[in-house]
Formats: C-alpha cells, structure tokens, sequence
C-alpha cells in the first residue's frame, strides 16, 4: 500500500507536466509563426517618391498584376525593340493627371499612386503596342489586400502614366527588371502595411 501512495506521488505529477508540456507545445509553434511572417515582410522600402532618369525606344506591352505574402504587385512589362532601359517616376500624389490632356483620373482607395514608366505605349510608326480592354480597370485587383484600381493615364511623348489606388499611404518600392532576349519589367511592389 505505501509503494502505491509513493507511485501516485510520483506518477501524478510527471503526467500532470507532461500533459501541459503538450498543451503549450502547439501554442509555442502559432506564436511563432507571425514572427516569423514579420521578419519576412520586414521592408524598410518608405513612401517617399521613387525616381529613375533614363528614358527608353522600348515599348510598353502589357500590364499584370499579383499578390505575395507581404506586398501587392504591378509589373508592366516592356519588349526588346529600342534602345535603353526604362526610368521611372513613382509617387504618392493627391490626384492622378492623364498624360497630354491633364484631366483627372478617378481612382478608388485612400492613396493614389502616379506611376510614370519613360517608355511609349506605341511604336515609332505611332501604332499602339498596348490596348487596354478597359482604361479604367487595367487589371482584376479585386480581392487584393492592398492594391484597389490600376486605372490608364496615357502615353505621350515618349512616357507612360498608370494610376494605382491603394488602401492606404504605404511603404513601397520599384525594381527594373531584365528579360531575357532584351526586354524589361517595371515592378511597383506596396506593402500591405507598414513593418
């Protein structure tokens, strides 16, 4: 009888131990993920204006757009007929003006992003490279975290403007990109909040 009261002293506890070890255990693996996500999206990339000199002959054919963990994406892609490589003016702006006209461009979100690529929309022969389906919408962003509209702008002499709408002023960052064969990818990446 006493070896059975010595085995429940010492049985109970470590099965006690063990059972909270295992409970804790799945908790340590959740808290950890978000930690883990945030180091991942930890960009450091502002809101200020972003801005590339070079203009190019290259034409501007196509524009698509994704989502990623911690940003949306633009990409416009760019063919390898020309010379140069594309500059870029990315900016935080009150309204978005269309190219030659000035006439505003309606765009839905708390921010607007005037994205300017200096690369033409049409060919040396003035033959439209890119025709978008629909100027106001130029890619299905519904359902994006940040991204709310990419509406056209235009293309005039020699550049192109594309209106972004997002959620709110938010960090952002823009890469030029080279394909293979000549080519190139403007990409205007916006975080989905702030790191």
């Amino acid at each position: 009888m006493n070896i059975s009261r010595h085995m429940r002293r010492i049985v109970r506890p470590l099965a006690l131990a063990l059972a909270l070890a295992v409970s804790i255990a799945p908790v340590a693996a959740v808290t950890s993920a978000p930690a883990a996500s945030t180091a991942a999206c930890a960009a450091q990339w502002g809101s200020l204006v972003k801005a590339r000199a070079p203009h190019t002959s290259k034409q501007i054919t196509n524009v698509r757009s994704g989502q990623h963990l911690c940003f949306d994406r633009l990409v416009i892609d760019i063919n390898a007929r020309g010379t140069g490589a594309p500059g870029y003016r990315v900016a935080y702006v009150q309204q978005v003006a269309a190219d030659g006209s000035g006439a505003l461009v309606p765009l839905r979100g708390g921010a607007r992003l005037s994205i300017v690529v200096k690369a033409p929309a049409y060919d040396a022969n003035g033959k439209l490279t890119y025709r978008p389906a629909n100027r106001r919408e130029l890619v299905n962003v519904a359902g994006y975290r940040t991204f709310r509209q990419v509406a056209w702008a235009g293309s005039f002499e020699g550049q192109t403007t594309i209106g972004l709408g997002v959620r709110a002023r938010l960090p952002m960052r823009v890469l030029v990109l080279n394909n293979t064969g000549g080519g190139h990818r403007v990409v205007v990446d916006v975080a989905h909040r702030w790191y």
